[in-house]
């Protein structure tokens, strides 16, 4: 399989490029804690590219897994494929994420600000909301332990605010009370400050954070502009840092995601 892209490649779709993005994110050798959808895509075409010794946790209880078939969910029988340790919740959020083994986690949002601070439980004020969410479920206890997180999100002005309607997931600079001053999350953890969002990924484009903890736009997908993105981002976005496009899958990452990681169409429908 060529490493250039080709004919295969160019007719890649935006899912197939977000799985793409959020592969590169991962390093060889991290424990990778990955949802359902998405974040499998990502974590098996990584071990099967420039990650071979990364390590996946799946939230159910699998870690270590190397499944022949993608599995459907976090829960699925597939994923304890030569697992080294199938367990449960309890051995995965404190036995691995609590004691700090965690290197990368994957997660998503409704809202988030340019901060990194992530909403996944209601619109509108707490107490009376106009729209209730699913809730935070794992996302705040993986966001914070984990060293690094990558945010998957669907980008649109409404869900890229100047601040988030609740924080669940707290970003880079987060309220310190009882001030209420938005200060470093370094000084509000101490020394329970283990890292923090490494990177927000979309459809149209891929974010970063400066050591300020403060967003700004690093690349644009193909088939958009700086200005599209700043178009469906509700604060005024850092466009400075614009490295150029994101690249585009490769032949190879494109077959391994169809041929082999995903010919039943699961999740690549």
């Amino acid at each position: 399989m060529s490493s250039q892209t080709s004919k295969y490649a160019s007719s890649y779709r935006p899912i197939d490029l977000l799985a793409v993005a959020a592969a590169r994110e991962v390093k060889d050798g991290d424990v990778v804690f990955a949802g359902t959808g998405l974040p499998m895509l990502a974590i098996m075409l990584a071990q099967k590219t420039h990650a071979p010794e990364a390590v996946c946790i799946y939230e159910a209880g699998s870690m270590d897994g190397r499944p022949i078939d993608l599995p459907t969910s976090v829960g699925d029988a597939r994923c304890a494929h030569q697992a080294s340790i199938t367990a449960g919740l309890t051995e995965t959020l404190y036995g691995q994420l609590h004691s700090g083994y965690v290197d990368l986690a994957f997660l998503g949002g409704a809202e988030i600000d340019k901060y990194g601070n992530v909403n996944t439980t209601v619109l509108g004020d707490y107490n009376a909301p106009t729209k209730r969410l699913t809730g935070s479920g794992g996302n705040p206890d993986i966001n914070a332990l984990a060293r690094r997180t990558v945010f998957i999100m669907v980008q649109e002005k409404r869900r890229f605010k100047e601040a988030v309607d609740y924080i669940g997931s707290p970003g880079w600079r987060i309220k310190k009370w009882p001030g209420g001053e938005f200060v470093h999350k370094r000084e509000v953890y101490g020394k329970f400050f283990y890292g923090g969002v490494e990177a927000v990924i979309t459809n149209m484009a891929v974010f970063r954070f400066d050591k300020e903890g403060i967003m700004y736009l690093d690349t644009v997908h193909p088939g958009f502009t700086v200005e599209d993105v700043q178009a469906n981002c509700g604060f005024d976005l850092n466009v400075g840092r614009v490295r150029g496009e994101t690249a585009p899958p490769t032949e190879r990452e494109m077959e391994l995601l169809y041929q082999v990681i995903d010919p039943e169409g699961i999740f690549l429908l």
